[in-house]
């Protein structure tokens, strides 16, 4: 059972035509259902609000994942200031004499670092899983 279809004529500017031509090959359809829908879309009195709410889920979304984002990047932030802290109060400077093997040290110890690193970006775990377990695992309380 097929739909009536009425035939209409109607002229398009040549770079219209091309962008319709190029978007349905695209596309895979056909020129007829790309101006179909697109007609249908733009006849219908509920597209604007259509659009309008869509749009704001999608920034609804992205506001959840910027807020998520922020909150990772404070905590690394946090996370490395507590350490640089914690070092420089707790390491004082080396003589001169144990400086050559502490740098050679350091490189080792600097390439095992970057390695494990590697591994956990790769594989897991991550910080903020393991911190939420710390959490959980405190009762919600800070130790």
């Amino acid at each position: 059972m097929s739909k009536l279809r009425i035939k209409h004529t109607f002229r398009l500017p040549p770079d219209l035509s091309a962008q319709l031509a190029d978007y349905a090959a695209r596309k895979r359809v056909t020129q007829a259902l790309v101006v179909e829908t697109a007609l249908s879309s733009f006849l219908s009195g509920d597209s604007s609000e259509h659009l309008e709410a869509v749009l704001s889920r999608r920034l609804d979304r992205l506001s959840r994942q910027a807020d998520r984002l922020a909150w990772h990047v404070e905590l690394s932030n946090e996370t490395l200031a507590l350490f640089v802290r914690f070092w420089l109060v707790n390491n004082p400077p080396l003589p001169d004499t144990a400086l050559a093997a502490a740098q050679a040290m350091g490189k080792d110890r600097w390439e095992r670092f970057i390695e494990t690193l590697n591994r956990r970006m790769e594989f897991g775990p991550r910080l903020k899983n393991e911190i939420s377990e710390d959490v959980a695992g405190a009762g919600g309380k800070r130790q």
